[in-house]
């Protein structure tokens, strides 16, 4: 079984352990989620609990994100009622702005509230994130290339990438070639994780080190099946 929930970046700050030594740490708002589905193997060919964080206006919400949560009357419904289908149970909450699926077999039911005790005794986590933005970057930056001499007949491109084909054979450039171009912005995670401390009374997760994305951006959290 492995556990996981939703939640979004606050910010970083240390805390100090009971032998005074300072810990650098994330604070991460994690929950409460509300479990909006539960696939199985018989049904949905995999198996997989789907949780939603962070109430949604109705009035923001599309018809889809609403009949997600919410049983809402359709002639399709009604055909598929008709013909003896089983329809799926829902949430019955409000519609939710970050919903993501955790893979596995997990205990839960349609309707469940998932808190951040559910961590209480995880040592170890992985946290997904979308990384920060940083737009089209050189090959110095994005790289971390060490960029051409500052002398002997280089001018004016100090910081270009340089050559980049080959000869004759094979007279192309080799896919994958580091260049300039998108820098962040992308889904990442850290892995392995030190879980600090779990405060479930303000529902909030605190982790050794720096995970990815801005402050108030969303994040997933699940525990690690990293060897320790």
């Amino acid at each position: 079984m492995s556990r996981g929930i939703l939640g979004r970046k606050v910010g970083m700050t240390q805390v100090y352990r009971e032998d005074g030594t300072a810990v650098p740490v994330t604070v991460i708002e994690a929950g409460p989620c509300s479990v909006l589905q539960v696939r199985d193997l018989a049904r949905d060919g995999y198996e997989a609990v789907q949780l939603g964080f962070l109430d949604k206006p109705r009035r923001l919400a599309a018809r889809s994100e609403r009949g997600q949560v919410a049983k809402i009357d359709s002639k399709r419904s009604k055909a598929r009622q008709a013909a003896g289908v089983e329809l799926l149970a829902k949430a019955d909450c409000e519609p939710k702005r970050f919903v993501r699926e955790f893979r596995g077999a997990t205990p839960a039911t349609v309707g469940e509230e998932v808190k951040v005790d559910v961590f209480a005794d995880v040592q170890r986590v992985d946290v997904t994130a979308t990384s920060k933005g940083r737009g089209f970057s050189g090959v110095m930056k994005r790289h971390n290339f060490a960029g051409q001499r500052a002398t002997h007949g280089v001018k004016k491109v100090h910081r270009q990438t340089g050559g980049t084909g080959c000869s004759a054979d094979p007279s192309r450039v080799i896919k994958g070639m580091k260049m300039a171009g998108q820098y962040g912005n992308a889904r990442t995670t850290v892995r392995n994780l030190e879980v600090v401390r779990v405060d479930a009374e303000n529902n909030l997760l605190l982790v050794r080190g720096a995970i990815p994305g801005p402050n108030g951006g969303y994040v997933s959290v699940r525990e690690t099946n990293m060897l320790r």
